[in-house]
Protein backbone atom coordinates (compact mmCIF):
# COMPACT_ATOMS: atom_id res chain seq x y z
CA UNK A 1 0.00 0.00 0.00
CA UNK A 2 1.03 3.63 -0.57
CA UNK A 3 2.33 5.69 2.32
CA UNK A 4 0.02 8.14 4.09
CA UNK A 5 0.79 11.72 5.05
CA UNK A 6 -1.19 13.18 7.92
CA UNK A 7 -1.34 16.74 9.19
CA UNK A 8 -2.36 16.53 12.84
CA UNK A 9 -3.67 19.93 13.92
CA UNK A 10 -3.59 20.42 17.69
CA UNK A 11 -3.12 22.72 20.67
CA UNK A 12 -1.16 21.55 23.74
CA UNK A 13 -3.80 22.89 26.15
CA UNK A 14 -6.53 20.78 24.55
CA UNK A 15 -7.13 17.57 26.55
CA UNK A 16 -8.88 15.98 23.59
CA UNK A 17 -5.67 16.53 21.61
CA UNK A 18 -3.64 14.47 24.07
CA UNK A 19 -6.23 11.71 23.99
CA UNK A 20 -6.40 11.97 20.20
CA UNK A 21 -2.64 11.74 19.89
CA UNK A 22 -2.58 8.57 21.99
CA UNK A 23 -5.39 7.11 19.87
CA UNK A 24 -3.44 8.08 16.76
CA UNK A 25 -0.39 6.13 17.91
CA UNK A 26 -2.61 3.14 18.68
CA UNK A 27 -4.26 3.40 15.26
CA UNK A 28 -0.91 3.15 13.48
CA UNK A 29 -0.17 -0.05 15.38
CA UNK A 30 -3.37 -1.54 13.90
CA UNK A 31 -2.09 -1.02 10.34
CA UNK A 32 1.69 -1.56 10.56
CA UNK A 33 1.83 -2.47 6.87
CA UNK A 34 1.04 1.14 5.86
CA UNK A 35 3.85 3.70 6.27
CA UNK A 36 2.55 6.87 7.92
CA UNK A 37 4.23 10.26 8.21
CA UNK A 38 2.73 12.61 10.80
CA UNK A 39 3.34 16.36 10.80
CA UNK A 40 2.06 18.30 13.80
CA UNK A 41 0.39 21.58 12.92
CA UNK A 42 -0.37 24.55 15.22
CA UNK A 43 -3.78 25.74 16.34
CA UNK A 44 -4.25 28.23 19.18
CA UNK A 45 -7.63 27.83 20.82
CA UNK A 46 -7.23 31.32 22.29
CA UNK A 47 -4.40 33.45 20.99
CA UNK A 48 -5.65 36.46 22.99
CA UNK A 49 -4.25 35.07 26.24
CA UNK A 50 -1.30 37.20 27.38
CA UNK A 51 2.19 35.75 27.28
CA UNK A 52 2.27 35.32 31.06
CA UNK A 53 -0.97 33.35 31.03
CA UNK A 54 -4.11 33.74 33.17
CA UNK A 55 -5.55 31.90 36.20
CA UNK A 56 -6.90 28.58 34.89
CA UNK A 57 -10.02 28.05 36.97
CA UNK A 58 -11.35 31.59 36.54
CA UNK A 59 -10.59 31.48 32.83
CA UNK A 60 -12.41 28.19 32.30
CA UNK A 61 -15.44 29.32 34.27
CA UNK A 62 -15.69 32.53 32.24
CA UNK A 63 -15.08 30.80 28.92
CA UNK A 64 -17.60 28.01 29.44
CA UNK A 65 -20.36 30.11 30.95
CA UNK A 66 -23.07 29.03 33.35
CA UNK A 67 -25.33 27.57 30.66
CA UNK A 68 -22.70 25.06 29.52
CA UNK A 69 -21.45 23.94 32.94
CA UNK A 70 -23.39 20.65 32.84
CA UNK A 71 -22.12 19.76 29.38
CA UNK A 72 -18.56 20.67 30.39
CA UNK A 73 -18.74 18.43 33.48
CA UNK A 74 -19.92 15.53 31.32
CA UNK A 75 -17.05 16.07 28.86
CA UNK A 76 -14.57 16.25 31.70
CA UNK A 77 -15.94 13.05 33.24
CA UNK A 78 -15.50 11.31 29.89
CA UNK A 79 -11.88 12.50 29.65
CA UNK A 80 -11.10 11.42 33.20
CA UNK A 81 -12.53 7.97 32.45
CA UNK A 82 -10.93 7.55 29.01
CA UNK A 83 -7.56 9.02 29.98
CA UNK A 84 -6.21 6.22 32.20
CA UNK A 85 -7.13 3.64 29.56
CA UNK A 86 -4.81 5.51 27.21
CA UNK A 87 -2.09 5.96 29.83
CA UNK A 88 -3.08 9.57 30.53
CA UNK A 89 -3.64 11.36 33.83
CA UNK A 90 -5.71 14.55 33.79
CA UNK A 91 -5.34 16.71 36.93
CA UNK A 92 -7.80 19.43 35.95
CA UNK A 93 -8.49 20.64 39.49
CA UNK A 94 -4.81 21.29 40.16
CA UNK A 95 -3.93 23.24 37.01
CA UNK A 96 -3.20 26.83 38.01
CA UNK A 97 -2.40 28.63 34.74
CA UNK A 98 -4.02 28.73 31.32
CA UNK A 99 -0.98 29.65 29.18
CA UNK A 100 -0.57 31.27 25.83
CA UNK A 101 0.62 28.38 23.64
CA UNK A 102 2.65 30.18 20.98
CA UNK A 103 5.97 29.20 22.57
CA UNK A 104 4.85 25.60 23.10
CA UNK A 105 4.00 25.46 19.40
CA UNK A 106 7.40 26.89 18.56
CA UNK A 107 9.11 24.20 20.62
CA UNK A 108 7.10 21.48 18.85
CA UNK A 109 8.09 22.99 15.50
CA UNK A 110 11.79 23.05 16.36
CA UNK A 111 11.67 19.55 17.80
CA UNK A 112 9.90 18.34 14.68
CA UNK A 113 12.81 19.60 12.63
CA UNK A 114 14.97 17.13 14.56
CA UNK A 115 12.54 14.24 14.36
CA UNK A 116 11.27 14.82 17.89
CA UNK A 117 8.00 16.64 17.27
CA UNK A 118 5.68 13.99 18.66
CA UNK A 119 7.98 13.43 21.64
CA UNK A 120 7.84 17.17 22.35
CA UNK A 121 4.06 17.23 22.10
CA UNK A 122 3.72 14.28 24.46
CA UNK A 123 6.12 15.85 26.96
CA UNK A 124 4.24 19.16 26.84
CA UNK A 125 0.85 17.46 27.28
CA UNK A 126 2.16 15.53 30.27
CA UNK A 127 3.77 18.60 31.81
CA UNK A 128 0.53 20.55 31.57
CA UNK A 129 -2.22 18.08 32.35
CA UNK A 130 -0.48 15.62 34.66
CA UNK A 131 2.33 17.61 36.27
CA UNK A 132 0.44 20.96 36.35
CA UNK A 133 3.41 22.91 34.99
CA UNK A 134 3.13 26.23 33.19
CA UNK A 135 3.91 25.34 29.58
CA UNK A 136 3.89 29.01 28.64
CA UNK A 137 6.99 29.63 30.77
CA UNK A 138 10.33 29.61 28.97
CA UNK A 139 12.09 27.79 31.82
CA UNK A 140 9.59 24.93 31.70
CA UNK A 141 9.87 24.63 27.92
CA UNK A 142 13.67 24.61 28.12
CA UNK A 143 13.47 21.80 30.68
CA UNK A 144 11.11 19.85 28.43
CA UNK A 145 13.41 20.41 25.47
CA UNK A 146 16.38 19.03 27.38
CA UNK A 147 14.40 15.98 28.50
CA UNK A 148 13.76 14.95 24.88
CA UNK A 149 17.35 15.49 23.79
CA UNK A 150 17.32 19.05 22.44
CA UNK A 151 19.91 21.66 23.35
CA UNK A 152 18.36 23.64 26.18
CA UNK A 153 20.56 26.72 25.73
CA UNK A 154 19.69 26.88 22.04
CA UNK A 155 15.98 26.60 22.79
CA UNK A 156 16.25 29.31 25.46
CA UNK A 157 17.83 31.70 22.95
CA UNK A 158 15.20 30.87 20.34
CA UNK A 159 12.37 31.45 22.81
CA UNK A 160 13.83 34.85 23.65
CA UNK A 161 13.48 35.80 19.98
CA UNK A 162 10.49 36.05 17.62
CA UNK A 163 11.76 33.10 15.59
CA UNK A 164 8.99 31.26 13.68
CA UNK A 165 6.08 33.15 15.26
CA UNK A 166 4.97 34.49 11.89
CA UNK A 167 5.26 31.02 10.33
CA UNK A 168 3.12 29.45 13.04
CA UNK A 169 0.49 32.16 12.57
CA UNK A 170 0.57 31.54 8.80
CA UNK A 171 0.10 27.81 9.24
CA UNK A 172 -2.79 28.34 11.61
CA UNK A 173 -4.50 30.73 9.20
CA UNK A 174 -4.06 28.19 6.42
CA UNK A 175 -5.72 25.36 8.33
CA UNK A 176 -8.51 27.63 9.53
CA UNK A 177 -9.08 28.56 5.88
CA UNK A 178 -9.57 24.85 5.16
CA UNK A 179 -12.38 24.79 7.69
CA UNK A 180 -10.53 23.54 10.78
CA UNK A 181 -12.45 25.06 13.69
CA UNK A 182 -11.58 22.64 16.48
CA UNK A 183 -8.87 20.21 17.45
CA UNK A 184 -7.59 17.59 17.17
CA UNK A 185 -8.08 17.39 13.44
CA UNK A 186 -6.41 14.75 11.27
CA UNK A 187 -6.01 15.66 7.59
CA UNK A 188 -5.17 12.65 5.42
CA UNK A 189 -3.12 13.24 2.26
CA UNK A 190 -4.71 16.70 2.03
CA UNK A 191 -7.86 14.94 0.82
CA UNK A 192 -10.15 14.43 3.80
CA UNK A 193 -10.25 15.08 7.52
CA UNK A 194 -11.27 13.31 10.70
CA UNK A 195 -12.09 15.66 13.57
CA UNK A 196 -11.98 14.87 17.26
CA UNK A 197 -10.42 12.17 19.40
CA UNK A 198 -11.86 9.28 17.44
CA UNK A 199 -11.21 5.66 18.43
CA UNK A 200 -8.07 3.96 17.12
CA UNK A 201 -10.17 1.68 14.93
CA UNK A 202 -11.80 4.67 13.23
CA UNK A 203 -8.44 6.32 12.62
CA UNK A 204 -6.99 3.05 11.31
CA UNK A 205 -9.85 2.85 8.81
CA UNK A 206 -8.98 6.39 7.72
CA UNK A 207 -5.35 5.37 7.21
CA UNK A 208 -6.48 2.48 5.00
CA UNK A 209 -8.70 4.81 2.97
CA UNK A 210 -5.94 7.39 2.59
CA UNK A 211 -3.47 4.77 1.39
CA UNK A 212 -5.57 4.42 -1.77
CA UNK A 213 -5.58 8.17 -2.51
CA UNK A 214 -3.02 10.55 -4.09
CA UNK A 215 -1.08 12.76 -1.69
CA UNK A 216 -1.67 16.48 -1.48
CA UNK A 217 -0.57 18.39 1.59
CA UNK A 218 0.53 21.70 3.01
CA UNK A 219 4.31 22.09 3.13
Amino acid sequence: MASVNVDLVLDPVCPWCWLGHRYWKAAQELVPEIPVETVLRPFQLDDAIPKEGVPYQAYMKARIGEDAQGRFKAMRAHLEEAGPKAGIVFNFDEITTRPNTMDAHRLIRWAQGQGQGEAAAEAIFKAYFEERRDIGAADELVTIAGAIGLEGDVVRDLLASNRDMAEIEREERFFRSLGVAGVPCFIFNGAFAVSGAEAPETLADAIRKASTLPQEREE
